[in-house]
């Protein structure tokens, strides 16, 4: 069927069923000369763009993928890896934890304003085939540009099979020197943000449940909750547990805290699930949140809106970081990128589960 045929279709046919080809045939050009035009590609006459341009509105196209492909030079995806038992692991909970969805908001409303797709893998951090898992990804997909995210971002393996590539990459939730992009969420400053509203609430105790080790992360928010307490002249001697960011680990931090002879009257849990757990605790001794109990928590997912009371939560900025990493991306085969950590800075959302140190606490 000639393409000015298909022009009394209506317009979501007509744009489904409308292909490259058309927009040449309509043009009178070749196929290559509407792939350059697609692309901004060299070596095409203004009047000569005009006329393609001229047809891709006439029939309502939109560019795929593999019409941008044919350039050769670009293969417009972005690739995404996120830790696969991890993963998994958080979807087969069902808990309400938003890391990928927000991910996915970010990076590929991003990509897709900018002619591109962002495509999200699975790999396992501590396979003994992770450069095959991931040489094979990069093979097939022959991206653009890289995303990895912690703890992958810091796994010296994966980052050094990236650099030999030579794909631009960026590395979420890492400052190490080295190859790629390194981009952060602000770690000290939203916990040294969350500790800082505590003490303004007269809070002299304030615990911090910290994540694990293999995450840097973990550790810088433990700076940021020092630091905001040696600030204010407040000890944190005994004041800090470790998790793994599950609900059990929190549980069993919580009770170490709250065990202590001289208990906070306040605690910071590095997640969601440390949070939930540190509130449920809290609910089994009889301590009431906030009035015995202050709490916040990281990642401001959305189950925390709904707890009693809302918990009030550090929102860390997954959408902003992971759209910025794709910008930057992009712009990479332009400009060379900074080789200083990029911060992108979250905010605390303040809910009921903080208040005012009771006066014989102060």
């Amino acid at each position: 069927m000639a393409a000015g045929t298909r022009g009394s279709a209506s317009t979501g046919r007509r744009r489904q069923s409308v292909t490259i080809k058309h927009v040449a045939a309509d043009a009178g050009v070749s196929l290559q000369t509407v792939s350059r035009v697609i692309n901004n590609g060299p070596n095409v006459r203004p009047a000569m763009k005009e006329r393609v341009q001229a047809s891709i509105e006439k029939l309502g196209y939109v560019p795929s993928i593999a019409a941008q492909r044919m350039s050769g030079s670009r293969s417009y995806l972005i690739l995404a890896i996120n830790d696969r038992d991890r993963t998994i692991a958080d979807w087969r909970a069902r808990e309400g934890r938003d890391w990928i969805d927000q991910m996915l908001l970010g990076g590929m409303l991003t990509a897709a304003e900018r002619g591109y797709r962002m495509i999200f893998e699975l790999v396992d951090t501590h396979s003994d085939h992770v450069e095959r898992e991931l040489g094979a990804a990069i093979a097939a997909l022959r991206p653009d540009g890289v995303i990895v995210t912690p703890p992958h971002s810091e796994n010296r393996q994966i980052i050094g099979l990236l650099a030999e590539s030579g794909i631009p990459f960026a590395r979420i939730g890492s400052k190490e020197e080295g190859p790629g992009i390194a981009i952060t969420m602000g770690d000290e400053y939203l916990a040294a943000l969350a500790t800082d509203h505590l003490i303004a609430l007269g809070h002299k105790r304030i615990g911090f449940i910290a994540g694990p080790d293999e995450y840097s992360l973990a550790g810088w928010r433990i700076d940021g909750w020092r630091e905001a307490m040696g600030r204010a002249g407040l000890s944190a001697d005994g004041l800090c547990q470790k998790g793994d960011f599950s609900f059990e680990s929190g549980i069993a931090a919580a009770n170490s805290l709250l065990d202590c002879p001289a208990p906070p009257t306040a605690i910071v849990a590095s997640n969601d699930q440390m949070a939930l757990a540190t509130l449920q605790v809290a609910r089994e001794r009889g301590l009431a949140v906030p009035e015995d109990l202050s709490l916040i928590s990281f990642d401001n997912s959305p189950v925390v809106r709904f707890t009693d009371p809302p918990l009030t939560a550090v929102e860390q900025p997954i959408a902003a970081t992971v759209s910025r990493a794709v910008e930057m991306l992009i712009d990479a085969r332009t400009h060379a990128p900074s080789s200083e950590p990029v911060q992108i800075q979250g905010e605390l959302v303040v809910r009921r589960s903080t208040g005012p140190a009771r006066a014989g606490d102060r």
